[in-house]
């Protein structure tokens, strides 16, 4: 595997497989846990989901996990094409509220590691898509939040203008950064406590 640093978003990282191929196709390692040691990405998946969505245009979070969740995600396209989008949420990161879109498909075969505390979403540009996640902990329906998709803070370019969106990722209010660092200060010293 070949590992590239998203420099946009601290800590991110492409992943790309390396197949050995012959007449019958190819074989190639997704997931391994020493290359991801060398790499400076967590090893431990303890929980693994499928996303399918049935049209173009569909928008899926941003979505991200309060403390005390250590939720990194590793994201794979296993059918269809999607546009994934990468949020900083951290405030003591270098590329707080800044995010970057990167394409995943079948045929490309790139995954994107997502690390903890980043908003993740994505827009299917392919009809029947679907999309493998490796989670870094398990999901915690009390500490799941999002932002909205086309919050003005944010300004991300979705590739479709038509969108299929659940009422929940449609509804998020609009951003408050003083707001937001002081709910993920309170949620991080009561995990603290």
């Amino acid at each position: 595997m070949r590992f590239e640093p998203l420099e946009t978003i601290d800590g991110a990282a492409l992943v790309r497989i390396e197949p050995n191929a012959d007449s019958r196709g190819f074989f190639a390692r997704t997931f391994c846990v020493q290359e991801f040691a060398a790499a400076g990405l967590p090893t431990a998946v303890v929980q693994a989901s499928l996303s399918y969505n049935e049209r173009p245009g569909t928008v899926r979070g941003l979505h991200f996990q309060w403390p005390p969740s250590q939720e990194g995600k590793l994201v794979r396209c296993i059918r269809g094409r999607l546009y994934d989008v990468l949020l900083d949420l951290r405030p003591v990161s270098p590329t707080y509220l800044q995010h970057i879109g990167v394409t995943l498909d079948e045929d490309n075969r790139v995954a994107v590691f997502i690390p903890p505390g980043i908003a993740h979403g994505f827009q299917t540009l392919l009809p029947h898509t679907e999309v493998l996640y490796q989670m870094t902990d398990k999901y915690a329906p009390a500490l799941a939040a999002g932002v909205r998709w086309n919050d003005p803070a944010f300004s991300v370019r979705w590739p479709i203008a038509e969108i299929v969106i659940s009422e929940r990722d449609a509804g998020y209010p609009d951003f408050d950064a003083r707001q937001f660092e002081r709910e993920l200060e309170r949620r991080r010293s009561a995990g603290a406590a």
